[in-house]
């Protein structure tokens, strides 16, 4: 099966997921009506990048190396986050983001092993992720959240099929079908939580989150797919997640301390 087809598959049950879900004062029939159409086709666009590219990386590479690389996203963030959204960024984000920079190489070892087209798609869809993740933000409310997913879903269907269409059509067998339909149930309850994230939180708060999936990837990668992760893989796992419980702290330190500075005024 091509990456267009499992694409396409997973975002149509994904789709259908969706579409189950209600939101107040929102209706799925007029999603295309939105008070930002830019920032909506802008985040939709790289919806479309993000898919693409993270769906031939872990159908080409080992499962960690495109992990790894795909958490080049809160880095992305980080750093976008100073010149677009105008956030404030303290020398522990900074130290935290450095060190998951850190991590990832560790992961990947680039000039010690060889750096292959999915390694460059894993890094392509850890920018597209950052970028979805920063518009979200800036967006806030303004956008429903039917507008944005349901012209997410629109994009990756119809680019998805164009292509399928074109490089072919293999028909998966019971068992690539079943797997396909969870993949898309996951990947649409994941959006809708992702959406959801984006348009309450900060946006470098919400980026470390994503680093709870390395322990997922590494049992995955472990039990479905027997991928043994080496010493330096596994220490660059584990500051990967230090990077990420260090910023979770620090936010939560400061967000108790922000709290607590009024009450402490007379």
């Amino acid at each position: 099966m091509s990456i267009f087809e499992i694409a396409f598959l997973e975002t149509f049950f994904g789709a259908v997921i969706l579409l189950a879900t209600r939101h107040p004062n929102e209706k799925w029939t007029e999603f295309w009506r939105t008070e930002r159409p830019l920032a909506v086709h802008a985040r939709a666009i790289s919806g479309v990048v993000a898919s693409i590219c993270a769906v031939y990386a872990l159908t080409t590479i080992p499962l960690m190396d495109a992990y790894a690389l795909l958490f080049l996203a809160p880095f992305f963030v980080t750093v976008m986050s100073i010149f677009i959204l105008k956030e404030h960024v303290g020398i522990w984000r900074w130290l935290a983001v450095f060190a998951g920079f850190v991590g990832v190489l560790l992961v990947v070892k680039p000039g010690f092993q060889t750096f292959e087209l999915g390694h460059w798609a894993a890094t392509c869809a850890g920018l597209a992720t950052g970028s979805s993740i920063l518009i979200m933000r800036s967006v806030g409310g303004a956008a429903k959240k039917t507008s944005v997913l349901g012209t997410l879903m629109v994009y990756l269907l119809t680019f998805n099929l164009c292509a399928m269409l074109v490089v072919g059509i293999t028909v998966p067998s019971l068992g690539q079908f079943l797997t396909l339909v969870c993949g898309g149930v996951c990947f649409g309850l994941g959006q809708l939580a992702l959406l959801t994230a984006a348009r309450s939180g900060n946006a470098n708060q919400i980026a470390p989150m994503h680093y709870s999936q390395l322990a997922w990837a590494t049992a995955f990668g472990l039990f479905l797919f027997g991928e043994h992760l080496d010493l330096w893989a596994i220490v660059g796992v584990f500051v990967i997640a230090c990077a990420g419980i260090l910023t979770v702290f620090r936010e939560s330190i400061r967000g108790r301390a922000a709290r607590s500075a009024p009450a402490s005024r007379p």
